[in-house]
């Protein structure tokens, strides 16, 4: 019974020995190395799950939470965008780009569903109506009447006189033009003061 006893715990202690050390976990940076490395390669799913290890990774970091709320805003996945915003928030209450995204993806949700309201005559309820006036209200106090203001309308393109007169014609005086607008820049971004860091 004890060259049995002996032997078996030889076995084990060989056992031991032999096992594989564990690695340990990839560093936190090195995990949002990763995940910008994903971002390079147009790969936005990979890219979140990346952010979101990282995050795991460091759950006190707000990095990989701004890099996902970015990513989502790009993506169109405003609520998500918000989600990922609210925590970078949590870390940072200061952080100027959480504030930018959550401030133009909220927008962007109450436009998308005011269209729809309207596409669907709920407008005329007084409720949605009060939230609508409230909605303006609130964007021309913060970003100025313009942005609520309609586009001009677009004036059709006058076509060039012809260069051949008639006799008749050619005595009447020419009519002065009006001078002509400068088209809006296509470039105009309400919220580009918003977007800080």
């Amino acid at each position: 019974m004890r060259p049995m006893f002996v032997a078996m715990l030889l076995l084990g202690l060989a056992a031991c020995s032999s096992t594989p050390k564990k690695e340990p976990p990839p560093s936190f940076d090195a995990l949002m190395s990763r995940a910008e490395a994903q971002v390079g390669v147009g790969s936005p799913d990979a890219s979140i799950a990346a952010f979101e290890e990282a995050a795991r990774a460091d759950p006190t970091r707000k990095e990989p939470w701004v890099r996902i709320a970015q990513l989502q805003f790009d993506r169109a996945n405003y609520a998500h965008a918000i989600v990922a915003a609210e925590e970078v928030l949590q870390r940072d209450p200061d952080d100027l780009v959480a504030d930018g995204v959550m401030t133009v993806a909220g927008f962007r949700i109450a436009n998308q569903s005011l269209q729809r309201l309207q596409t669907r005559g709920a407008l005329a309820s007084e409720t949605a109506r009060k939230e609508a006036e409230t909605l303006a209200a609130t964007l021309r106090s913060t970003m100025g009447d313009a942005i609520l203001a309609p586009p001009a309308p677009a004036k059709p393109a006058r076509k060039p006189a012809r260069a051949v007169r008639r006799a008749a014609d050619a005595s009447a005086p020419a009519a002065p033009t009006a001078p002509s607008r400068p088209a809006p820049s296509a470039d105009s971004d309400p919220f580009k003061n918003i977007r800080g860091n």
